[in-house]
């Protein structure tokens, strides 16, 4: 079972942009292999900072309105919300260390 939460335009708006914590938000698909590297990073974080922030997960093939609304052109994507805005944006494959540094920075 995922640690990650999955986001669809029902559930976006309340657990991402409503949500009382930060929100880190994976946007992937099936078939991109970067997405499939990132994939267990994301899944160790949500993990890792459960109880500080939240981790969701939106497949942009099954919801294409999100990638649009926040302008994905590439994937993965990852965004770091806060207070319903977003602070910070990975695009393409990071490393574990560079997500964590961007989540702890925003922590502090």
């Amino acid at each position: 079972m995922s640690a990650a939460l999955e986001l669809t335009k029902e559930n976006f708006d309340q657990e991402v942009l409503q949500a009382t914590s930060p929100v880190l938000v994976d946007f992937w698909a099936s078939w991109c292999m970067p997405c499939r590297m990132v994939a267990p990073i994301v899944e160790e974080i949500a993990r890792e900072f459960a109880g500080q922030v939240k981790v969701g997960k939106v497949n942009t093939d099954d919801q294409p309105e999100i990638a649009v609304r926040y302008g994905i052109h590439a994937i993965p994507t990852l965004i770091l919300f806060q207070g319903g805005k977003e602070v910070s944006r990975i695009v393409g494959y990071a490393p574990k260390k560079s997500i964590e540094d961007k989540i702890r920075n925003l922590l502090q």
